[in-house]
């Protein structure tokens, strides 16, 4: 698999980067484009902007390299013939090689049909080409930070509800010892009664 990466800029910020949303580590993206060229153009440009690239021709190939390295970001092109950019998302998302990877597609400024036919079958966002790498780069960036945001939320929520399982237990047993306890005061109020009947019965029968 080939793998573009480059060293943080030292201390350096882009202007256009002020306000954008931050994330604390080096995102990891899989271009899958049939073009060698363009796939090359776009690997340099995001290694430049601090990601780690990976390269596939196809949507066969991104299968197979998902299944030792999951990736943050899937940039398809609309374009692809092989295995069509709709079909390797609905593959990729069966397989759950990358179960939170965002899905950006990508085509011609003029190929709307394409456009909505991506966002229709799920893809996360969609930017036409030529492409713009200052706003391509804000809005993955923006994605990766959504899709953490909901993962926390969703990991929360499992928690609370690993929690509430936990209480209900805890209650269920709490209700079960309580019903034992009240079945050991009856039993022993009972016997305190037929001991008080038989002291009767006894003093009775002496007068």
């Amino acid at each position: 698999m080939q793998i573009f990466r480059r060293s943080q800029r030292n201390g350096t910020r882009n202007p256009m980067d002020e306000g954008a949303p931050r994330i604390d580590r080096r995102l990891r993206i899989l271009i899958v484009d049939e073009n060698p060229m363009a796939r090359a153009v776009i690997a340099r440009r995001l290694s430049h902007l601090g990601y780690d690239v990976g390269l596939a021709e196809n949507g066969l190939t991104a299968l197979s390299l998902l299944i030792t390295r999951p990736v943050d970001i899937i940039l398809l092109d609309m374009g692809l013939t092989m295995l069509p950019a709709v079909a390797t998302m609905d593959k990729i998302r069966a397989s759950a090689l990358s179960p939170h990877a965002c899905f950006v597609t990508m085509a011609g400024r003029l190929e709307r049909p394409l456009a909505v036919e991506a966002l229709a079958a799920g893809a996360d966002d969609h930017i036409a080409k030529p492409l713009d790498f200052d706003l391509l780069d804000a809005r993955l960036r923006h994605l990766c930070v959504r899709a953490e945001e909901v993962g926390a939320l969703n990991r929360h929520n499992a928690e609370l509800d690993a929690r509430i399982a936990r209480r209900a237990v805890e209650l269920g047993e709490t209700r079960e010892a309580l019903n034992e306890l009240q079945a050991d005061r009856a039993r022993l109020v009972s016997s305190i009664q037929a001991l008080h009947d038989e002291i009767a019965r006894l003093n009775a029968a002496r007068h």
